[in-house]
């Protein structure tokens, strides 16, 4: 490089190391990929990347100075990526070095210096008063970094011209800083934003510092400073700003909540305020915004006695106090990071700092240290001292964990007793202990409890040593125990209900009205023992289960939980005493008592004791029936009242005053009543009742002879085979509740549903008969006070319909045109549907051309065929049809007006006119028929369609198309005077004043026109819709022909009709923020993910053009333009995939609506009638004014906020992958699309302090600039943010704080949204301010979804079908009446200021959290929230498609539905709901999957019952007694309510009501058809499977875990060992041991043959054992494709036999496959492994019985038998044993030693079996029953051994149990592999099954044989 400061060249020459540079556009790859101990250095390349074109020797400069300042940062390479990074630069260094040449000067130094002062005069002189701030903004950044470059590099050339506008530009850079919404500091050009009234006036409050004190700041000593401490001035620009002098809050915290600040009291306060008088802020606005903000902190406060310090002294500015305390909340929850999720860690903070404010403004001195405030430790000290102790407390509890139990914790399989979560830290601060942290917090404050000492960069005070301290309140503890703790009211009801049943069905008569039996009623007084010994049982285990959080307790709380058990032990003992003395036996001390006290003769001791239990009861009932009684007296912290309820409910800071108002308690009581009533009835004559007899019978049998060894056979009362008989009715009895549920809830939904109007419009018919009143309702619905401005505009019905037509129909063609843009409709679809905005030249109703198609030649054939001469009668059929009447009028107008434009002669126009003039007098005259022939008006019609498609034709040569226009022009107007007119000749004939010159010209009438109108946009709208009316003979009655555009519009105006809040302007409607968390999901589609090809040589991208053939056809169309590029026509293709997809484009576009319906409405509101009635198509914003375009946007921006937290968007810019690299491009772009879209991400930078390298996190906010993102707001975190939680909450938490507004929706990735439902968002945004009983407002509004992925397969049929019916009539009961809906997921929306002061719209904690989403609506109602849910509104949702994907999905929540088990939320709230709340609760959450479990269970205990009764050959005793033939099939009739349960009928019946309610009944019951033809049932009965297995485990064992289920589409084959990895231990064990056990029941057992009942429960049975084992292959694509089976088979056998080890996946080995299965045992508990090893021993059952039914045991019934078969069993075991050892000592060295020994066992076997033949009478039939015997045992045997895996491991056999497992595995999948192939081999199955999986594909046009077997056709692109 020249250079007269002599700075050297660099001379290096290396390769390029960066790989993505080659390949991307250079321009901008260097800046993007600068490593992130670098990253000072971006800038300066994105300005090198800026100027290259204007000056390349700038640029290199600029580049140079980067490697410079690079090389001084890191001289020695160290840093991650640093050293290829200084090579690319060298490399281009090089190469620029050579390759420029300065143009302006004759060296660098004056080049430089050149052109920065022609930058400067250019852009900045010049551009201050024409430039937006953000091009400013830009400016200003590069002539910073040009100045920093030149003094530099030539540090002696910068003249003082050069540092004058240096100067300048540092003086004026702050106002032209990258802003996200406000730009605060404009300059000279401001921004219409900044013009509303709203805006200025809050801003204007927030900088009322002047009266503030002036804080001293505390700064390092530099090395030029004698002295300890300086002090200096500050700028005070604002509050923010001097809040954060004093506590030394970060620049980007304050920038960000400034905004935020801003935003939040200028639409609080512009709310129905008269815009014209806007000055200043009300005082209501910030004492509104305060109450909202600290009415979780005055509660805290409350809740310790501890006075609040909000205070506001006498004479003080209060609003200027109210902002400085919201200001600081806003501050420390802006930087608190993970402590967000602890709010009442965060009250701590504020009540501390808030102490510090009040003494800066009015004491000055500490009250307990005496220290004068007001002194800072610069900017990060408050993340330094407040925020990183606390983030290392929950960091180091969590990594505690991680140390302890680093390879038991994997999984999250570690007891959740072993570490402190969220919840426990943040329940430390609902103590007074939390005071003891003091303030500034003490390090060494029994909080902090680790003894290694925190290290970072910050100096973070060093935390104090101690043993692990307990957990706060709860304890989740591992056990099914925590269900019956939770619920321990329903329990109790349910076993005393049970109880009471059995004894009044045990009576005589059997009647329920033998409980007025005196006998029976005491009998039934029994249950009272039964409740005290379950009360014991429920004392006991909250002692048990809370023993580890014990030391964190109150003293009143241990000494609680030690007198209930004492009082539940004392019961225990009195109630039986009691009863046994007085009640069965009247002696001893009722006689006693009776003596001395005669009143009390007549009652016993007994029912007094009873009375006195019954107490608290009576009380908690007196209370139930009071909840606004109950509500207060939870909520009040008065001393006395908390000592009252100290009993009955412990104090606690949430779960106090859930209580509802009297009419929603009443509702859901009467629900509860009935289900009740229903399920005791039902249970009572069907479960209970029908058992007794027979149970009797066989209690009165004696049985002498057993057909095996008896162990107790003098057992009275045969009572084991009471127990199997009674077993399953029992657990059925326990279970049915949930049927009940499903039975109730889908009646009352259904009602409540019709109720709320939905379904009234569900058919493109419907809507066509309604669609007159379609525009009042809109109006009506979605515009702002539209009645008064219509009554104040004009009075006359015509005229507001006209209104109301022209407003509609902007937002209706608005939607029109998303569905032709989203290839929804076609063009000509597009044109019939659209509205046109009713002009004044047309008098009647222009409605939409699919209402009036066919309209125009029906007319015209009715009057061709009209015989009879009188006008009315032909006019009065014309009327009878409006729509008809209405097309007729507006051809004929429009006629007129088109020609009358059209023609230029004025004699031409006065012809026209004597035509329409003698057309009106006629009917007025009531002569038309008579002066116009109707037989010419076919010949006419046809004249005028070639006239309009001759105007609507692109012609090469307008000459050519005039021509042909005049000649059809003359042809019409020649048939109208000569055919039609019977005296038209006469208006030809006489001359017109304008005729004059044309004859004198010899020119022929009807030749000048103005073919140039053929191109006017608005007029050739007019045309179209003129040749639609005249063209369309068909009737449009299947318009639009995609099934999702009738959907749409169908559901759109149906919604119109249903309640909903009237809208607000825009100005005055809530604002709101849309939150998407993103990882690493696809965004976009590439080219080449489209076009490659699956095994089957099916792309992506033909397996759409088959599935949505229609769209792909208007896709065709719509980009049918010549002057499309191939790029872009691939970008487009990409496009329309990925819309079609679950990807974040898709969701993105769908979100941006919002915006869109914003702005129009917007303008619909601010424009007058010229506005609203000018335009055809929907307006479009960007040919409007700019000043209103500006003003449109500034108020939508303040509205509503996108914000996409994409964790590891940082990594992806950076990463060399190449998928990552692509998401970040595609990222990017979707920023630079929508310009109003924000990213928030999370940097990870590598710093170095003091010499070494540290990792630092930042959350960052970017935003769209010109070409690259541009950083907004950086906040620095305490460490990394995803690392102590569940990732996705985490992802939320620290991008929360970038969201604006009152209002948060979240949405998932892999959702949707649509236009014309965003139209609605601020109607339902009303929901949260509209009245309600009780003035309760809403913190939760639950929006209905539309699963759009239905249409897939019938498995994604199946599913959507599932979700859709949860999502609709199960939520709207669970809204209402049962208020018990929470939220379960995406879209629904928060009050934000409500959650974002209580902890977040979701929990993180580990594991426990699982489920996210709804602890946040838990968390809601525990905190005195309320949720509703709406359906007058939707939102789009993506669901898994394939099996493995659901199953994938189905098993996560059951796992998250364990983790809620477990949760101290699911416990607070099943004992603070009242009684039927509660019984809401259960069942809609965790019991439904209970049942679920139940369910199977019930299978099992029957099963095993009866192979209990079969083997002991105590049923052939039964049977053959002659009592019990009559009772035979009540033994089964209970079991056959289980089996609805099992078959998934519980899940249809939901479906089936909310199809009918919206689409018909007719439609529901085909669609109830069509599912189980294909075998919906078998999916469900699969499922139940997946939920049961996962769901015990999580309980008993843990593994949770999120588990990725992809959102592809599955249109390929998953192999056999994928399906048997995934479906082994879930369902294939489960189903083979059921399978055996039916088998040795049929075998073995001669039951109820003739029971009616019998094939229902056997079927049902073998029903779920077909399900469980061969549901994966039904539905696998291509499961029963021969060449498919034979290529599985082959995969099997390879991985069966590869070994496994170390980096071995289990995809690729058995080994590590089997040893991941067994990983939860080496985490779980001693409880865990001792159950397994019990449940094990069930297994040896069937060897038991089976042996003493063999031929060969010769009936001997003696205990030696099965001895002996143990001895078998040894011997067979020994025998493999040796040949695998012989295997694999003797196999490769000794090989005819190992020959020999074969050899000898199998002699030894033929003669062994052959001796047992002859002499021992052994059978075949034995043989094979030997093998049902002994497999079992084997497995039983390899269960033992993986439970005591080390015991085994040290004694050296644990190779012997892997290869027995090994055995096992093979055995098992021969089993399920058999019948797969046999159907296999005929094709027709593989035929079948395809049309089963894909048949709604084929209603589409799929030809889906093709597709999966590769035969596809060319697709051309």
């Amino acid at each position: 490089m020249a250079s007269s400061s002599g700075s050297r060249n660099p001379t290096m020459t290396r390769s390029l190391t960066i790989a993505d540079a080659q390949n991307e556009d250079s321009s901008s790859v260097d800046s993007e990929l600068v490593p992130s101990s670098l990253a000072a250095i971006a800038p300066v390349l994105r300005v090198a990347n800026a100027v290259q074109k204007e000056n390349p020797r700038v640029a290199y400069l600029c580049r140079f100075h980067a490697f410079e300042t690079a090389h001084r940062m890191d001289q020695t390479s160290t840093g991650r990526g640093v050293r290829q990074f200084k090579t690319y630069m060298l490399h281009r260094l090089e190469m620029e070095g050579e390759q420029t040449k300065p143009e302006l000067a004759n060296n660098d130094a004056r080049e430089i210096r050149k052109y920065y002062l022609d930058f400067c005069e250019t852009n900045i002189k010049q551009g201050e008063n024409t430039k937006h701030p953000e091009e400013m903004a830009k400016v200003y950044q590069i002539a910073t970094v040009l100045y920093d470059v030149m003094t530099t590099l030539f540090p002696l050339k910068v003249d003082n011209e050069t540092q004058r506008h240096a100067k300048e530009i540092e003086r004026k850079r702050e106002q032209y800083e990258h802003y996200n919404i406000l730009p605060l500091y404009a300059g000279m050009v401001k921004p219409a934003i900044m013009k509303l009234p709203e805006i200025e006036a809050a801003i204007g409050a927030i900088r009322n510092v002047d009266n503030l004190p002036m804080p001293r700041i505390q700064s390092a000593p530099t090395i030029n400073d004698n002295i300890d401490m300086q002090e200096e001035r500050i700028i005070k620009s604002d509050m923010l700003d001097w809040l954060s002098s004093v506590f030394g809050f970060q620049k980007g915290n304050v920038a960000n909540q400034r905004e935020h600040l801003i935003l939040l009291l200028a639409n609080i306060d512009v709310r129905n305020k008269d815009l014209k008088n806007y000055h200043q802020l009300d005082s209501g606005t910030v004492e509104h915004l305060m109450d909202r903000i600290f009415k979780n902190y005055r509660s805290w406060c409350n809740y310790l006695h501890r006075k609040s310090n909000l205070k506001f002294p006498p004479g003080s500015d209060r609003q200027q106090l109210q902002l400085l305390y919201i200001g600081l909340y806003l501050l420390i929850w802006g930087e608190a990071s993970n402590v967000r999720f602890m709010p009442e860690c965060i009250c701590y903070i504020f009540h501390n700092m808030a102490t510090e404010i009040h003494g800066i403004l009015y004491s000055n001195v500490h009250r307990v240290s005496g220290d004068v405030y007001g002194t800072t430790h610069g900017e990060e000290s408050f993340l330094r001292n407040v925020i990183s102790p606390i983030y290392q407390v929950l960091y180091k509890s969590d990594m505690l964990c991680q140390k302890k139990e680093a390879k038991r914790n994997k999984g999250g399989k570690a007891s959740h007793s072993a570490w402190r979560n969220y919840d426990d830290l943040n329940e430390y601060f609902w103590s007074d202990k939390c005071f003891r942290l003091k303030w500034p917090m003490d390090g060494k404050a029994d909080f902090f409890v680790h003894s290694d000492e925190i290290k970072s960069a910050h100096e973070r005070p060093k935390s104090a040593a101690g043993k692990r301290k307990p957990k706060t309140n709860f304890v989740e503890v591992r056990t099914f125990w925590h269900l019956y703790r939770s619920f321990d009211r329903m329990w109790i009801f349910l076993i005393l209900t049970f109880q009471a049943m059995l004894i009044i069905a045990w009576s005589s008569s059997g009647s329920p009205t033998a409980i007025f039996d005196k006998d029976v009623f005491e009998n039934v007084l029994s249950i009272f023992i039964t409740s005290a010994f379950l009360n014991l049982l429920q004392a006991t285990l909250d002692i048990i289960l809370s023993l580890n959080a014990w030391r964190s307790l109150k003293f009143t709380q241990v000494l609680r939980y030690l007198l209930k058990f004492a009082v539940a032990v004392v019961w225990a003992v009195v109630l039986p005493i009691g009863y046994s003395s007085s009640v069965q036996n009247r002696t001893g001390l009722v006689r006693f008592f009776s003596n001395w006290a005669g009143g009390w003769r007549d009652q016993s001791f007994y029912n007094y004791a009873v009375a006195i239990y019954l107490i608290p009861n009576i009380f908690a009932a007196l209370l139930f029936l009071l909840p606004p009684l109950r509500r207060t007296m939870e909520r009040s912290n008065l001393r006395i009242i908390v000592l009252v309820m100290w009993w009955a409910q412990p104090k606690l800071f949430i779960g106090r005053g859930m209580h509802e108002d009297m009419v929603s308690l009443l509702k859901y009581t009467l629900f509860w009543i009935l289900l009740l009533v229903s399920k005791l009835a039902f249970s009572y004559y069907v479960e209970i009742l029908p058992l007794v007899g027979p149970t009797k019978v066989i209690m009165g049998i004696k049985v002498h002879v057993y057909e095996w060894h008896e162990f107790f056979p003098n057992l009275p009362h045969n009572i084991g085979v009471v127990i199997a008989i009674w077993a399953p009715s029992v657990l059925v009895y326990f279970m049915d509740a949930q049927i009940w549920y499903a039975i109730f809830s889908t009646i009352f939904g259904g009602i409540h549903g019709a109720f709320s109007h939905l379904g009234e419009i569900r058919t493109l018919g419907m809507l066509r008969s309604r669609f007159e009143a379609v525009p009042a309702a809109f109006s009506d619905r979605l515009l702002p006070s539209s009645k008064e401005e219509f009554g104040r505009i004009d009075s006359e019905a015509d005229s507001s319909e006209r209104k109301h037509i022209a407003k509609f129909s902007q937002a209706w063609n608005g939607f029109i045109h998303s569905m032709r843009i989203e290839d929804l409709i076609s063009h000509r679809e597009r044109d019939l549907l659209l509205v046109p905005s009713s002009s004044s030249d047309i008098p009647v109703i222009q409605w939409p051309p699919f209402l009036l198609a066919s309209k125009i030649p029906i007319a015209l054939d009715m009057a061709k065929d009209f015989k009879g001469t009188d006008d009315a009668e032909l006019f009065s059929r014309i009327k009878t049809d409006d729509y008809m009447q209405s097309a007729v009028i507006e051809c004929y107008q429009t006629l007129r007006c088109i020609l009358e434009e059209l023609l230029r002669d004025p004699g031409d126009k006065a012809i026209i006119d004597q035509i329409c003039r003698e057309v009106s007098m006629s009917i007025r005259t009531q002569k038309f028929l008579t002066e116009f022939r109707m037989s010419g008006m076919p010949l006419l019609s046809d004249k005028l369609e070639k006239f309009l498609n001759l105007l609507l034709e692109d012609f090469e040569n307008r000459v050519m198309q005039e021509s042909q226009v005049i000649n059809v022009l003359q042809d019409i107007m020649e048939i109208i005077t000569q055919d039609v007119m019977t005296h038209g000749h006469a208006i030809l004939e006489n001359p017109s004043p304008h005729m004059d010159n044309q004859s004198d010209k010899k020119e022929q009438k009807f030749e000048k026109i103005n073919i140039h109108l053929a191109y006017d946009k608005s007029w050739r709208e007019k045309v179209v819709r003129l040749h639609l009316l005249f063209t369309v003979k068909e009737s449009a009655i299947n318009v639009p022909m995609n099934l999702e555009a009738r959907r749409r519009m169908t559901f759109f105006t149906n919604s119109l009709f249903m309640r909903m809040p009237y809208a607000p302007k825009v100005r005055n409607m809530l604002s709101f923020s849309v939150l998407t968390p993103y990882y690493k999901e696809d965004v976009l589609y590439s080219d080449d993910e489209l076009r490659r090809e699956n095994e089957d040589g099916i792309s992506i991208l033909f397996y759409l053009q088959k599935i949505y053939p229609d769209e792909w056809t208007n896709f065709q169309e719509r980009t049918n333009d010549p002057k499309l590029t191939d790029k872009k026509r691939n970008e487009l293709i990409c496009q329309w995939v990925s819309y079609r997809g679950q990807t974040l484009s898709r969701t993105v576009r769908g979100m941006m609506y919002y915006r869109q319906a914003l702005e129009l409405q917007c303008f619909l509101e601010d424009a007058g009638d010229r506005a609203i009635f000018g335009g055809y198509p929907p307006i479009d914003i960007n040919n409007v004014e700019k000043k209103v375009v500006d003003h449109l946007h500034a108020v939508v921006n303040i509205k509503f906020t996108y914000v996409v937290s994409c964790q590891v968007y940082g990594a992806q810019k950076k990463s060399s992958d190449t998928r990552d690299r692509s998401c970040y491009n595609n990222i990017l772009n979707l920023m630079l699309t929508y310009p109003s879209l924000r990213v928030a991400y999370i940097d990870e930078r590598d710093e170095t302090v003091n010499g070494k390298s540290e990792k630092f996190y930042y959350s960052v906010l970017v935003k769209g600039g010109d070409k690259l993102d541009e950083e907004v707001y950086r906040i620095k975190l305490p460490g990394p943010p995803t690392e102590i939680g569940e990732g996705k909450p985490e992802n939320q938490n620290h991008a929360i704080i970038f969201t604006r507004g009152e209002a948060l929706q979240t949405i998932d990735m892999n959702q949707d949204n649509y236009l014309e439902e965003a139209f609605k968002m601020r109607n339902v945004l009303e929901e949260f301010v509209k009245r309600r009983r009780k003035q309760r407002k809403p913190t939760i509004l639950g929006l209905r979804e539309h699963i759009f992925t239905g249409s897939v397969s019938s498995l994604a049929w199946f599913m959507s079908n599932q979700e859709t019916s949860f999502v609709t009539i199960g939520q709207r009961i669970l809204a209402n009446p049962l208020r018990v809906r929470f939220h379960y997921g995406h879209p629904d929306i928060f009050d934000r200021i409500f959650h974002l002061t209580r902890g977040g719209i979701s929990k993180a904690s580990k594991i426990i959290n699982l489920s996210e989403d709804i602890f946040s609506g838990f968390n809601s109602i525990l905190r005195q929230g309320y949720i509703t849910h709406h359906e007058y509104i939707q939102v789009g949702k993506g669901r898994d498609v394939g099996m493995n994907q659901i199953s994938l999905f189905e098993a996560k929540v059951a796992n998250g539905n364990g983790e809620q088990t477990l949760s101290r939320d699911v416990y607070r709230l099943g004992r603070r709901f009242d009684f039927y709340r509660m019984l809401s609760f259960y069942f809609t959450t965790v019991g439904f999957y209970f049942s679920s479990m139940i369910t199977v269970l019930t299978v099992y205990v029957f099963l095993y019952g009866r192979l209990y009764m079969v083997l002991s050959g105590l049923e052939r005793v039964i049977l053959d007694d002659p009592n019990i033939h009559l009772s035979k099939a009540a033994l089964e009739e209970a079991l056959a309510t289980q089996s609805v349960f099992q078959l998934g009928l519980l899940l249809v019946l939901p479906m089936v009501m909310e199809i009918g309610l919206e689409r018909g009944f007719r439609t529901a019951l085909g669609h109830f058809i069509i599912m189980q033809l294909q075998l919906a049932s078998v999916f469900f009965t699969f499922q139940l499977g997946t939920k049961a297995h996962y769901f015990g485990r999580t309980i008993l064992h843990g593994g949770s875990k999120y588990r990725a289920t992809g959102r592809g589409f599955v249109v390929f084959h998953a192999k056999f060992a994928d399906n048997y990895r995934l479906y082994s231990r879930s369902h294939f064990v489960k189903g083979l041991e059921l399978f055996i056990l039916l088998i040795v029941y049929e075998v073995y057992g001669e039951s109820y043959r003739g029971s009616k009942l019998y094939f229902f429960v056997t079927f049902s049975m073998w029903f779920l054992v077909a399900s469980w084992l061969f549901a994966p292959f039904v539905f696998n694509p291509s499961g029963f494709e021969w060449q498919k089976t034979v290529d599985d088979w082959t995969d099997w056998k390879r991985w069966m036999g590869n070994r496994g080890g170390i980096g071995i996946p289990p995809e690729k080995s058995w080994e590590s496959w089997w040893d991941g299965e067994q990983e939860h045992l080496k985490h779980t508990n001693i409880r865990g492994r001792v159950l397994e090893i019990v449940l094990a021993f069930r297994f040896l059952l069937y060897q038991y019985g089976i042996v003493y039914h063999l031929n060969i045991s010769h009936h001997i019934k003696s205990f030696l038998v099965y001895g002996l078969s143990w001895v078998v069993m040894a011997t067979v075991l020994v025998v493999l044993k040796m040949v695998s050892m012989g295997r694999r000592r003797f196999g490769t060295d000794f090989q005819l030693m190992f020959r020999i020994l074969k050899g000898l066992l199998f002699l030894g076997f033929v003669s062994v079996m052959t001796v047992l033949f002859v002499v021992c009478a052994l059978t075949i039939s034995d043989l094979f029953a030997a093998v049902l015997a002994f497999m079992p045992t084997g497995w039983a045997l390899l269960l033992i051994g993986q439970a005591f895996r080390p015991l085994f491991s040290r004694i050296g056999l644990w190779e012997s149990i892997k290869e027995l497992g090994r055995a096992y595995e093979y055995i098992m999948g021969l089993i399920i592999f058999m019948p797969i192939v046999i159907l296999s081999w005929f094709p027709f199955v593989s035929e079948f099954q395809t049309r089963l999986l894909f048949n709604q594909a084929f209603s589409r046009g799929l030809q889906i044989s093709k597709i999966l077997f590769g035969r596809k056709d060319a697709v051309s692109s």
